[in-house]
Formats: structure tokens, sequence, C-alpha cells
């Protein structure tokens, strides 16, 4: 057997291997549908891989899943969390959770990018946290921990010269430690208000192909599955809605696993957070301020998106603790500044749907720990998200102002 044969023989089925791999990450086909389980399942999981990626968002908001977006709160499934209470009482919609530990409004905004068309005209419910603002914003390792590499290559190729994409380029060359030198070189020309080379967009849009195959193939691997926890979960409740009956059931699931501290934190959160080093923290937070903060314009890029694409958005601000903040510090005056700012933003461009909860901080069982809402606040939250998300609500008539986007808005 002649030399080339053997090694066409040996080398030939790698090669071809490759060569389809190739193809199959390069071609913009479709690979496979997404199911309603994995769909169910990446809506609870709150993985990275379904904030870094497209493919299963997509199938999600095509169907009867709402966007919450949020952080460290979504995390909290106890029976009265809006994925529970949603299943138990087979309501028209299903939450998609789109936050977790570290999230912020930069996760947010780039977690929009390349699925803006199943987003167009679409309800949201976004819980906005006191504790993003502060001066820095976003910690860069969490930023780069849900860099959503797929999206941003995707804004890349739409991206114009105006004060949202210029200052969503400059926040991404601040933050960002993907310094590949195309993608960067790109970013740096959109922060510039210039337009992409030919090359650049060529070679852009071809791993942008990659990118959705591989999205589409794995962004259902490794998945947390938690639907046990929701079906566990709503076993304690009522069979049917009734509000009294489920404020009951909260006061006493809070009763029963806040027991062994003055502050009204949950048990677990207690043993493994606090009861250690909570001696130390008294009087720590009396200088905390999140009256400055980079967050505000990183925000507004986020209101920029939702009105581009003409969403209707609840936003629900929480307290904190009542109890904690006295013992730590944390000045009330200051909270209440934060809000009328935050309210001003909303408000003057036409943001109207805003639940302010931080007054109620000191209700029993209304959190869970030091920040995060418990058994009663999702409660007391539900009444706000169930009607606005199964009833008509009005157009929006939204006017984005620019100014939010400066340093003068961050320090004032």
């Amino acid at each position: 057997m002649k030399m080339s044969k053997k090694l066409f023989l040996i080398f030939g089925p790698v090669i071809l291997a490759a060569v389809l791999l190739v193809a199959l990450f390069l071609t913009p086909v479709n690979v496979q549908d997404i199911s309603r389980g994995t769909i169910q399942r990446a809506a609870l999981s709150q993985s990275p891989k379904v904030f870094r990626g497209m493919a299963v968002k997509k199938a999600a908001f095509s169907k009867n899943y709402v966007p919450f977006f949020g952080s460290s709160e979504l995390s909290r499934m106890d029976s009265l969390h809006p994925s529970v209470l949603a299943q138990k009482y087979k309501r028209s919609y299903r939450p998609f959770l789109l936050g977790a530990p570290g999230t912020q409004s930069l996760v947010h905004y780039w977690g929009m990018q390349g699925i803006d068309d199943k987003l167009e005209g679409k309800k949201a419910v976004f819980i906005i946290s006191p504790q993003w603002f502060v001066q820095g914003g976003i910690n860069p390792d969490m930023f780069n921990y849900y860099y959503p590499k797929p999206a941003i290559v995707k804004w890349l190729l739409q991206a114009k010269n105006n004060s949202m994409d210029r200052y969503a380029a400059e926040r991404l060359l601040a933050l960002s430690r993907d310094r590949s030198s195309i993608e960067n070189n790109a970013t740096i020309r959109i922060a510039a208000g210039q337009s992409l080379t030919k090359f650049e967009r060529i070679y852009l849009g071809l791993k942008a192909n990659a990118l959705d195959r591989e999205d589409q193939l794995f962004s259902k691997i490794t998945l947390n599955n938690r639907e046990s926890a929701v079906i566990k979960s709503e076993k304690i409740l009522p069979a049917t809605y009734n509000f009294k009956q489920l404020d009951e059931t909260a006061y006493y699931l809070g009763r029963t696993h806040t027991t062994n501290n003055s502050f009204g934190v949950d048990n677990t959160f207690w043993n493994k957070r606090l009861k250690r080093s909570y001696k130390k923290l008294a009087g720590k937070q009396a200088n905390y301020s999140y009256l400055r903060s980079v967050e505000f314009s990183d925000f507004q890029l986020v209101l920029n998106q939702f009105a581009k694409q003409n969403m209707k958005v609840l936003f629900i601000i929480p307290p904190v603790n009542k109890r904690w903040s006295e013992y730590t510090g944390l000045s009330m005056p200051m909270l209440r500044q934060f809000v009328k700012k935050i309210k001003y933003q909303l408000n003057s461009q036409g943001f109207h749907n805003v639940v302010d909860l931080t007054k109620d901080g000191g209700k029993a069982y209304f959190m869970q720990d030091t920040i995060h809402l418990g058994w009663r606040g999702w409660l007391a939250a539900d009444q706000y998200i169930n009607p606005f998300l199964t009833k008509a609500q009005p157009t929006p008539k939204y006017k984005i102002n620019n100014y939010f986007y400066s340093k003068t808005w961050q320090q004032k």
C-alpha cells in the first residue's frame, strides 16, 4: 500500500471530522430545538451558562416566561418566592430568573443583547438593590465571571455612534479581561464613535456564528435542577390563593426559621455568614453611601435598552433589615435619598411602575437575612407582581435622557 494512502487512512477521518466540526460551528442553522423541560430547568437554575448565552433565553421568551432581573435575592427559594407562587397557582406567566450573587446592571444589559427581538414589547420585573450603588459599581471579577461573549460579539456588529453604545464600550474596556485583539480593537472603535473595519465585520460575523452554535449545543449542560425545590416549597401553601392564609404561612415560616439570633435572620444564613463575625460589624456601615456611583449610568444602559424594546417593566426597591441596619449604623436618611435619586432617574424618563418597599424593613419576617427579601417580603412584592403581569398595562411613553450617562449624575 502506498504511503500516501496509509497516511490518508490514518489522518483522513481526523481531517474530515475537523472540517465537519468547523462547518457545524460556522454555518448559520439551528442545531436543535430546546425542549420545554430544558427551558423550565434554565428558568430556575440561575446558571452562569444561561446568563452568558442566548439560545435558552430566546426560546423561553418566545413562550410565557417573564424575565425577572435582580441579584442574589432571587436565589432565596422559599415557599413565597415568585417562581413557587406562579407554579402553585397556575398563573399565566413563569418567572425566568436572571439574577444571582454578583449580577448587576451591566450583566443584565449585556444579557439582553442578541435576544432583543424576543424582548420587544415584553413585560419584565426588575429588582433594584441599593447595595449595587457603591462608588465603583460592579466588581470586575463578577463582571468577567458572567461575561456573555456571544451577546457582546453580536452587539459589536450592531453598535452605533450614540451615547448608549459609546458608554457601553467604555465600560466594557474598563472591566473586561477579554483582550483578544480583534474584539478589543472593535470595542475601542465603538467607544471612539468610529465604524468597524470590513475585516472586523467579517471576523466578528464568523465568530458570532461559531458562538451561536456553541451556545445551542452546550447551554443546557450542567444546569442546576431546582424544580424539586419548587415542588417541595409549594406543598406547604394553601390549595387556593388566599392572602390572609398565605401571610399566616409566611409568618409561621419566618418564625420557625429565625430562632438562633435577635436580628430576624434565617438560621442557616446566621450560622454560615454572621455568627462568628457579627460582633466586629457593629457600626461598620455608618459611612456607607449609595448616592455616588458609576452604577447609576450602568443602570441607565438597562433603561435605555428597555425603552428601545418598548418593554413594560415593574421596578421593585427592597428594604434592608431594620434591626441589622441599626446595629451596623447604615444611614436611613442616606437610603431615603438614594430612593429619591433612583426614582427621579426612572420617573423623569417615563418609567412609572416603581414599588418602594424600603420602609418595610422592620416588619416581622419581611426579610430573610440582612438585605434580601424573605417570606412576608416576597408576599408583599407579589401584590404588585401578579397584577402587573396578568393584567393589561398601558403603553409607556419613554423619553431617554443621555444626561444620566454623565459623571455629573453619577456623583450628584
